[in-house]
């Protein structure tokens, strides 16, 4: 078995490989081949830590990934998350590489993001706001700035101090950052992000002005909502995959809803958005062969280096 510690796999991810890999990811979750199995969901001793596990087979990977959420670490100095994915030897069954991938399980969710508002927002959109101050907003943030010539991002947080200690952050690198309340923000953007831990929607539906794209990066488990409903019935659905986005996604709260598969829009298989006043949704559940791909574009650079020296 081949083992990739965090550093490593830290040291390898780029976004731009990221971005490739999750465009490749898209693709394969909607290919015939491609299985994806339920979503284990668990608690650790201590029922406020979590972990999720998801697993799935695709062409030429199969595997799955644990990822914690352990709010106790506060307390240690540590990380609240980590992820780590298993890659099975398609020979033997038995696992072929174990990869740490906390850093890159960032880069991924962000380049799932950037690759889905690529493909589904309008050319010209300019103005980005961000719900959320926490680590993985930030990879958003940047992730977003690099398929899109952003003029201003409008940061909405529930902490004041937090808040503008993130918007330092994002100036720091670059970006145009301020922080606004939800009710300004929202009205204003061209693309609305939210990454968040919430369980009620965090805006009105009816501050969302016609030609906005909205990712929903948040929302993994049931009860979890970053959204309105009514906006719904306005707006073209997207998601990773249709089965889990209704099922833990922010489309549990539509019961009727049929989201198309980005993957789908992708291939050329399936219209995105239609015209510069849609409101395009896409939900992010997050797919365990998103991690597979990035676990074994890690594991073949991480070989690379092994063979040149």
């Amino acid at each position: 078995m081949i083992y990739i510690t965090e550093a490593q796999s830290a040291a390898i991810v780029t976004p731009d490989l990221a971005f490739a890999d999750m465009r490749a990811a898209f693709i394969a979750a909607v290919s015939p081949a491609a299985a994806s199995f339920p979503v284990v969901l668990g608690h650790g001793s201590d029922p406020q830590n979590r972990f999720t596990v998801k697993s799935a087979a695709a062409a030429e990977v199969a595997g799955l990934k644990v990822g914690a959420y352990f709010p106790t670490n506060d307390a240690l100095g540590l990380p609240r998350h980590a992820s780590t994915i298993l890659l099975i030897d398609q020979a033997s069954g038995r696992i072929g590489a174990l990869v740490e991938g906390s850093a890159a399980n960032c880069y991924r969710t962000a380049a799932a993001d950037a690759v889905a508002t690529d493909a589904l927002a309008r050319p010209d959109a300019q103005v980005l706001t961000l719900f959320g101050t926490g680590h993985q907003a930030a990879y958003e943030a940047r992730a977003l700035a690099r398929i899109r010539k952003l003029t201003r991002v409008l940061v909405v947080g529930r902490d004041a101090a937090r808040t503008a200690e993130f918007v330092t952050k994002l100036r720091q690198s670059g970006l145009p950052a301020e922080a606004e309340s939800a009710e300004t923000a929202v009205p204003a953007a061209d693309i609305i992000v939210t990454a968040t831990t919430a369980t009620a929607p965090l805006f009105r539906a009816e501050w969302v002005d016609a030609g906005t794209h909205i990712s929903s990066m948040g929302s993994d488990a049931t009860g979890k909502q970053e959204l309105p409903p009514a906006l719904f019935n306005q707006a073209r659905l997207f998601c990773d995959l249709p089965e889990q986005s209704t099922r833990i996604g922010e489309f549990q709260h539509a019961p009727n809803a049929a989201p198309t598969a980005i993957g789908a829009v992708l291939k050329g298989e399936a219209l995105g958005r239609q015209k510069d006043s849609d409101i395009t949704i896409f939900d992010s559940s997050g797919i365990s062969i998103q991690d597979l791909h990035m676990a074994q574009a890690v594991l073949h650079a991480f070989q690379r280096n092994a063979a040149t020296g």
